[in-house]
């Protein structure tokens, strides 16, 4: 299976250096330089990677998506980002489960990292792939726990964004805006992974497939975002709703999902207020996410709250 790897750098010399060696080694590896300023382009092709240069910036999901369409036809397209370091032999712990009838994509064993050096890795869970809830919120599987309890291949909802491996033919059926470029950055994995499982793609995950990540983002660092980051995560579950959402599955779980908006805002008017600008923002771009809706009706089981 040829497989191809796809690293966004937005100014991340630093960590490519970290990051590529041991992605190069295992399969062709394409650097999307977002109209970095710094070493990206002269780090990447050091190291052997391809680079596609962007004149200018774009978000997550429209860089990302240049440099999907710029792969040609691998059989697997390795999404990764720049902050994740693959074990040596990640792909081949990953292949094998992609190969299954039915496998759309594979979600490793993520563990977290305090930085990109060996010594800075721990033995702790950043991801187990993800799931969503009845409530429609997307979250990290095993987010925090110890490493033990997560050494069981499976299946789970989706692949996390930050080392997510694809079937060329899923991207290109879901394509050509592979991740959303509405959304911009937060929740266009989650996204993707539903979209996926509606046309009928399950997701394995694989735990002998390893990578160590130093996570921007997670539940425990949330009130230390910047506000138009937490305001971009709150409009963008309800344009993942709006854009995805069927009536079997809605009829199914509205009551945990209304409660739960109502609890959303609630807890905005109170303590968030930045947040309510979201709801503005997603009232705008409502036309152009449900232009996007697809045709599938395919019911989903969305996971209880208590196994996300």
């Amino acid at each position: 299976m040829r497989v191809a790897i796809l690293v966004l750098s937005v100014d991340e010399a630093h960590r490519l250096e970290a990051s590529l060696p041991p992605a190069v080694a295992q399969a062709p590896v394409t650097v999307v330089d977002n109209a970095s300023t710094d070493a990206t382009r002269d780090v990447a092709l050091r190291h052997g990677a391809r680079v596609l240069s962007l004149p200018r910036r774009l978000s997550y999901a429209a860089a990302m998506n240049r440099g999907i369409a710029a792969l040609g036809q691998p059989d697997a397209v390795l999404l990764l980002n720049a902050d994740c370091v693959l074990d040596d032999g990640f792909l081949a712990a990953a292949l094998p489960r992609l190969a299954e009838p039915g496998a759309g994509a594979v979600a490793p064993l993520v563990l977290r990292a305090a930085g990109l050096r060996p010594a800075d890795r721990l033995d702790v869970v950043d991801a187990a792939g993800m799931t969503i809830d009845r409530r429609r919120k997307n979250a990290l599987v095993g987010h925090g726990d110890p490493l033990g309890r997560h050494a069981t291949p499976g299946e789970v909802f989706g692949a996390d964004g930050a080392c997510a491996l694809y079937r060329r033919e899923v991207l290109a059926a879901l394509g050509p805006e592979v991740l959303d470029e509405d959304m911009e950055l937060w929740a266009t994995d989650a996204d993707l992974a539903w979209r996926a499982r509606a046309a009928g793609w399950r997701c394995a995950y694989e735990p002998r497939a390893r990578a160590w990540h130093v996570r921007f983002y997670s539940p425990t660092n949330r009130p230390r975002l910047p506000a138009a980051h937490r305001r971009l995560q709150f409009r963008n579950r309800l344009l993942m709703i709006l854009k995805n959402e069927r009536a079997r599955s809605l009829a199914h779980d509205l009551p945990h999902l209304a409660l739960y908006e109502l609890a959303a805002l609630g807890y905005a008017l109170l303590f968030e207020r930045e947040l309510l600008g979201g709801y503005v923002e997603a009232a705008r771009l409502a036309p152009s996410a449900w232009a996007k809706r697809s045709s599938s009706s395919a019911a989903i089981a969305f996971s209880p709250r208590k196994n996300a």
